[in-house]
């Protein structure tokens, strides 16, 4: 789905109501739904934890009103803090402040440093706490009472989390800089859509978790009214993908992967490549390795085929497994390449993923690892002009990968991913998956897509290289024609395989290949919500 702005957001909302005929009460009710319903899926228990609700005046605050109502009805028991005078709500939220009010009568209003010093400790000791403070209509930086309460919740202690209704109160729907305090939320569901401003500069460390809840709005609506080439990779944007093979389909329909991989002490990430993109369907599979680490990756998967290269004293690749046209040979026949797992950073290694890169033809080609390493402060030279035309060119970088590339720290890269990860796919004339929080698969025609799968469990090693086997064989199976499309996809389905392992494992003992024993799952997932049986 298209990532929008606060005044598109208003719009799309405005138009769901006067032109689908979904009343704008109906449309908070199913948002204070959401996060409800959020709330007891995430928190064991929830009804025996201390439940905070923080509302403002706007309709922030009576989607909060909403919350604590139907908390109340599961069972829980929240308290409600109101941080205006009653009598200043309006509308919407008027109605769902009275609401609760008649179904609880608890209601406790905060209008100045005193109310609030008084009340700060049911915060303190709260163990959940819902801000429903301020929502998209921020502008510039928060002030007075409601700095000091955003400042009280940021110093929270560990074990309590903060769930932002919409958007993190304090965080701009539209730029992701961040002018004054703002909450900064363990988890954000926000309605409808994403906003722009969610994944700009730091704005990812306020959001957290990001939870995108239908509210009511015709997602064909929010393709009309969004005008920008920012898109939410969720299970139906890929829909195109979940279609059943024909039945007389044979493996060499789904194309053959090569995948040039591997060193002496380095052998399991050529392994873990190759065993992901077979997982992802690639028809056939072939690892391109120094000829002496070449026995224990044809060990490991019987599925996979092997092609020896010369190797170097220290069993690397070396250059000459391009004499004699043999690596051309190789690539004969196969419709994606992906190059750098485990090659090392050997000099003369280097040297031939720079030549590959170079002289690609007709094969596309996903760059990842040392053979990103290769061209660390020389990325302009993927860019030379093409001559006879080249194949498209993909690069996987992690923020240190990337820092590499263009010259400075994984901090400034991380300050400005999608800003930068545009910008070098232009440059470049090559697709960026900018990996981290949210990867972003940004192309050179200024589109991009932010993925909404994955956890921190994956930052362990070889979580890298299955991502860029499972690319490989996506790219075999489906083509180049729309790549940015499919190279999303296999970033998605690499977050959601992710996911499923954590929940067998939890984040700390997830390791690489747990990620591709749940392939099966995560393609089983993706084909039920894409309505396929």
């Amino acid at each position: 789905m298209k990532i929008l702005t606060a005044a598109e957001m208003k719009q799309v909302d405005l138009l769901t109501t006067e032109r689908h005929g979904v009343p704008s009460l109906t449309l908070m009710e199913r948002a204070g739904q959401s996060v409800a319903g959020f709330i007891v899926k995430r928190f064991p228990n929830f009804a025996q934890r201390r439940i905070v609700v923080l509302c403002g005046k706007g309709n922030n605050g009576g989607d909060g009103f909403v919350v604590a109502r139907l908390l109340q009805e599961m069972g829980a028991k929240p308290v409600v803090l109101l941080f205006a005078a009653a009598e200043d709500l309006q509308g919407d939220a008027a109605t769902n402040r009275k609401r609760w009010q008649d179904a609880s009568g608890a209601l406790r209003v905060i209008r100045n440093s005193a109310d609030w010093k008084s009340a700060s400790s049911l915060v303190v000791n709260a163990e959940i706490i819902v801000d429903a403070l301020l929502g998209t209509g921020v502008r510039g930086p928060v002030e007075g009472l409601l700095a000091e309460v955003i400042r009280e919740v940021n110093a929270r202690r560990p074990g309590q989390s903060v769930v932002a209704v919409d958007i993190p109160s304090g965080l701009p729907a539209d730029t992701g800089e961040i002018p004054g305090p703002a909450v900064q939320a363990n988890c954000t569901v926000t309605f409808t859509a994403p906003k722009a401003g969610m994944f700009l500069g730091q704005a990812s460390n306020f959001v957290g978790d990001l939870s995108v809840s239908d509210i009511g709005s015709p997602p064909a609506l929010v393709e009309e009214i969004g005008k920008g080439n920012l898109r939410w990779s969720e299970s139906r944007e890929f829909a195109q993908f979940a279609l059943p093979r024909k039945a007389d389909a044979n493996k060499g329909n789904y194309g053959h992967a090569l995948i040039v991989a591997g060193s002496v002490g380095k052998s399991g990430a050529a392994v873990l490549a190759s065993w992901a993109a077979l997982r992802a369907g690639a028809g056939l599979v072939t690892v391109a390795t120094p000829a002496d680490v070449l026995p224990i990756i044809a060990a490991h998967t019987p599925e996979i085929m092997t092609e020896p290269l010369a190797s170097t004293s220290a069993g690397t690749i070396s250059l000459r497994g391009l004499e004699q046209g043999r690596f051309d040979a190789l690539l004969k026949g196969k419709r994606a390449l992906a190059m750098g797992p485990g090659l090392s950073t050997q000099d003369e290694t280097q040297k031939f993923v720079r030549t590959v890169v170079n002289q690609r033809s007709s094969v596309p080609l996903i760059l990842d690892a040392d053979g990103l390493n290769a061209f660390a402060g020389r990325a302009a030279d993927m860019r030379k002009d093409p001559s006879p035309p080249r194949a498209p060119l993909a690069l996987t970088p992690h923020p240190g990968e990337m820092a590499r590339l263009v010259g400075g720290t994984a901090q400034d890269v991380q300050a400005r991913r999608l800003d930068l990860a545009l910008k070098s796919a232009a440059e470049w004339n090559a697709y960026v998956i900018l990996k981290g929080h949210h990867t972003i698969v940004a192309a050179p025609s200024d589109q991009a897509f932010i993925n909404s799968t994955g956890n921190p469990g994956m930052g362990t090693g070889g979580t890298g290289d299955v991502l860029t086997g499972m690319l490989a064989g996506l790219t075999a199976q489906f083509g180049a024609d729309d790549w940015a499309r499919a190279l999303a996809f296999g970033v998605y389905l690499h977050g959601l395989a992710g996911d499923i392992a954590y929940a067998d494992f939890a984040e700390a003992p997830l390791m690489a290949s747990d990620l591709i024993r749940a392939i099966p799952r995560a393609y089983q997932q993706f084909y039920s919500e894409c309505g396929r049986a």
